[in-house]
């Protein structure tokens, strides 16, 4: 799954260790997560949210091309 994690995790200075920290998770699964070689589970997906304040479709997407401009999942299709 394509994710924004890194460039969140950068926008809010914080390194992968730190954030590993905070979520109680490896820094290694961190770095797993975002070369997306890992998806995360729910609870660390929620715990990623919180941290950077905002919603789970603003950092994982199926497709990076599905994002909008800003990065938001705004423009996915929406459930029918």
């Amino acid at each position: 799954m394509k994710n924004r994690l890194r460039a969140l995790r950068e926008e809010h200075r914080i390194t992968q260790g730190q954030l590993a920290d905070l979520l109680d998770i490896s820094r290694q699964s961190v770095n797993a997560i975002e070369t997306g070689k890992y998806d995360p589970s729910l609870p660390v997906a929620f715990g990623l949210a919180r941290v950077f304040g905002c919603q789970i479709e603003d950092i994982f997407a199926p497709d990076l091309a599905a994002l909008d401009p800003a990065g938001h999942a705004d423009s996915l299709p929406q459930p029918r």
